[in-house]
Order: C-alpha cells, then structure tokens, then sequence
C-alpha cells in the first residue's frame, strides 16, 4: 500500500468523524441518547448508528462503483427528503413516547426491551442517514481512490470514522439524560430535544422542497 493511498485512507478516516457529527446526525440520534438512563446505551446508539450508516453507504456505493454510475441529483434530493421526514417523525415520537410514559407508568417497556428497540431505531437511522450520503460518498470515493477495492476500503474506513465520531459524540450527548433521569429537568430536555428535531426536520425539507427546487421538479 503506498503512502499516497494511506494518507487517502488517513483522509477519509477524519472526513468521517467530521461527517458523523453534522447537525440532521447529531440531531436525529439525540433523539433516541434523550432516553438514555446510563452512558453505555448513548455510547451503543451512536455505534448503532454508524453501523447502520456504514452498511448503506457500502452496499450501495459498492454496487455503483462497480457500475461506474452516480445518482442523479433529483434522486439524492430526495433521499435528502427522506432525513427531514425522519427528522420530524423522531421528534414527535420523542414527546408522544415522553408523554405515554407519563400517564402509564405501570406499561413500561423493560430495560431490556428498551435497550433492543433503541438500537435498533438506532441502526434504522443510520441506514436512512447512509442512503441519502450515497450520493456524495460515490462521487468522493471516485474522486478519490482509482479502483473499486480501493474505493471498498476508503468507504470501511470513511465508515470507521463516522463510527468512533458519533460514538464519542453521543456518549458526550447522553450525559446531560443520564444524569438527570428520573428527575423534572430530564422531562425538559427530551422535550427541548424533541422539539428541536421537530423543526429542523420541517427547516430540512423547506430548503431542499423550495431553495433546492425539488418541489418544482415534484409538480413539473
């Protein structure tokens, strides 16, 4: 392996980091790190999270670097298109989920039911996040690296990056949750949280529907 190829590979190990923690990621994973009572199921929602990233953005870039094609930029917008609906889902999810708790206490999940159904929305997130990054991971992986092999390892460590990055973020994230669980100041964060994945969600879809222009290209 020459040592242009690893500074390549070194590149793509921090881009990932950087990309693990823009703010429809950091965003949409607070989301599930808001219900959090310990450090280890935030540490877990983040690995969740990045795994899940990861496979999409494997499988599917794998499969167009071998085809040498692209996504064009209606189907990327629309992928985008699909982080805002998941963003606004989340949130309601987060306050509907907050206020279920509230009148039914005696129905909770166990801890081990919550534990499983966090990773895995987790997972789910992640798969969302990967398939709308495709776009640009292909075009950045053909820019970048000169044969598919090449290209499959600058994508495992891209995702490798992306994993470790969300992981310390939301660890960090989940402090906050654990250590005021139990408490009326926890009731205020998940719905602050909550709240605020609502309108970024709604932000999201404004600019890719009306500055983007995909609502033109829906109603052309």
């Amino acid at each position: 392996m020459t040592g242009s190829l690893l500074s390549i590979l070194l590149l793509g190990f921090v881009l990932g980091i950087k990309h693990a923690i823009e703010p429809d990621h950091v965003i949409a994973v607070s989301t599930i790190v808001s219900e959090s009572k310990n450090i280890k199921r935030s540490l877990f929602a983040g690995v969740y999270w990045g795994i899940g990233h990861t496979a999409t953005l494997f499988i599917v870039g794998m499969f167009l670097l071998v085809a040498k094609n692209t996504i064009n930029d209606t189907v990327a917008m629309n992928l985008e298109f699909l982080v805002g609906i998941m963003l606004v889902t989340l949130g309601f999810n987060s306050l509907l989920t907050l206020i279920t708790h509230r009148h039914h206490h005696t129905h909770t999940p166990s801890e081990q039911n919550r534990k499983t159904r966090s990773n895995v929305k987790s997972f789910f997130i992640g798969l969302v996040h990967g398939l709308a990054g495709s776009a640009a991971m292909v075009l950045l992986t053909m820019s970048t690296v000169s044969t598919a092999w090449q290209g499959a390892i600058y994508i495992l460590i891209f995702g490798t990056g992306t994993v470790l990055g969300m992981l310390s973020f939301s660890t960090v994230i989940g402090l906050p949750f654990v250590l005021t669980s139990g408490k009326q100041m926890n009731r205020y964060l998940n719905n602050i949280t909550g709240i605020i994945s609502i309108l970024f969600g709604l932000y999201y879809m404004y600019n890719l529907g009306v500055n983007e222009g995909l609502f033109s290209i829906w109603f052309s």
